[in-house]
């Protein structure tokens, strides 16, 4: 059932940071079940974001994929930021139909404890409709990150069910305008949501401040890299730019994932920190001179619309890309973003990118009325208004049903 992994606090907010008590809601305050194949203490990005904004002011399940680490089903509940996130455990040796069942009876279970009269359904993956697909609810998002059949280890069935999950689901949201340029063919109430950014959090990298202590030690320039480090990065490029470059420090923070580490190339300029929290990041970008965003181009970053684009931005730095179309489409004019595929030219926009970096006053300027409308808050008061507009139809059809068979 799971393929996303149980990766545990790689970049996600420190525990600290995120655990709250229970909200006092409403009590018609709407139920948002996000079913998701991301884990909420794995990198902290769009899910975190957005469902810690609606727990504001409606009640949020996170139901994650699960662990198989027990002896029988059970379901471990924490509180982060408002959100109820909920963590299946089975025993290894639970797969398939008995999986899905095991998955029903507990979520099951939980949402008859919580009675929640108004119920809305958020899919991140389309798997978790094995064990989602019974329950009735006012709107039935999918808000489609990434295409996530081009991903290694992919199940093989989820092209299948995310065609069934189109065919469900009352609104389509997609991480960009690639992605949504691909799917809208497929739904009627299909709308893009490029990837957004917490000005505020990254900002406060534009101020001098101490290096942590693992990138302390290492000399400038230092051009870096924050994220997943899995197939969708291209490590043959980053060799070269290593090898080409050695006065050049290039710092990459992030877990390794569905690589094997011993494939990563290693140089005495090429730094793997490993994972660090959401809070964390500022303070090492504080540090970096050029952010780097050095993807292959491949089936996996096809339709990716990178969020660490505008971070890098609101951080103050300038950025250097291989030509993905969703940055290229958003940031190949701006000044701040440069493009290059291939070793020679990338390191050549790197080099163009460490002059850009002397003139700060131009470069926070260019960034700062680029991101003006690019806020999560932004995002996702968008999304809540689609919503409500779908329940109040689905309220205005019940009531019509009502009416016609009295």
């Amino acid at each position: 059932m799971s393929w996303a992994g149980p990766f545990q606090y790689a970049l996600g907010k420190s525990n600290a940071a995120t655990a709250a008590a229970p909200i006092d809601y409403a009590a018609d305050a709407p139920t948002l079940l996000c079913l998701s194949h991301l884990r909420w203490s794995f990198v902290y990005q769009r899910p975190q974001h957005l469902m810690a904004r609606f727990a504001r002011d409606w009640r949020v399940l996170f139901f994650e994929e699960p662990i198989a680490d027990a002896n029988e089903p059970w379901l471990e509940i924490r509180h982060e930021e408002g959100v109820q996130v909920l963590v299946p455990h089975l025993p290894a040796d639970c797969h398939g139909p008995a999986a899905a069942a095991a998955l029903r009876r507990l979520l099951d279970g939980h949402l008859a404890a919580q009675r929640p009269q108004r119920l809305i359904l958020w899919y991140y993956t389309p798997m978790a409709l094995a064990y989602s697909d019974h329950l009735a609810a006012e709107a039935v998002v999918y808000d489609c990150m990434d295409e996530l059949s081009a991903f290694r280890g992919a199940p093989p069935e989820l092209v299948e069910r995310e065609a069934a999950l189109l065919e469900r689901a009352d609104l389509l949201f997609t991480g960009g305008y690639s992605l949504w340029e691909a799917k809208r063919q497929r739904h009627a109430n299909a709308h893009p949501f490029p990837s957004s950014v917490d000005v505020a959090h990254f900002a406060a990298a534009r101020t001098p401040q101490a290096d942590p202590p693992d990138q302390a030690t290492l000399a400038r320039p230092r051009l870096g890299f924050y994220g997943v480090i899995d197939e969708r990065l291209d490590i043959g490029l980053l060799d070269a730019l290593a090898a080409r470059r050695p006065d050049w420090q290039l710092v990459m923070l992030g877990p390794v994932v569905k690589i094997d580490p011993a494939s990563l190339p290693r140089r005495p300029n090429l730094h793997f920190l490993g994972g660090k929290v959401y809070d964390e990041l500022p303070r090492y970008l504080a540090g970096w001179d050029v952010a780097l965003m050095p993807f292959a181009l491949n089936e996996s970053t096809r339709f990716i619309s990178p969020t660490k684009t505008p971070e890098y931005l609101a951080g103050g730095r300038p950025v250097v890309s291989t030509p993905i179309a969703d940055v290229v489409r958003s940031y190949g004019d701006s000044g701040l973003v440069r493009i290059a595929a291939g070793a020679a030219p990338f390191v050549a926009a790197c080099e163009a990118a460490l002059r850009d970096s002397a003139d700060r006053e131009r470069l926070l300027e260019r960034a700062d009325a680029l991101l003006a409308d690019m806020s999560w808050d932004t995002t996702w008061a968008q999304m809540r208004e689609k919503i409500a507009c779908t329940m109040n139809r689905t309220a205005a059809g019940a009531a019509s049903a009502r009416v016609s068979t009295t």
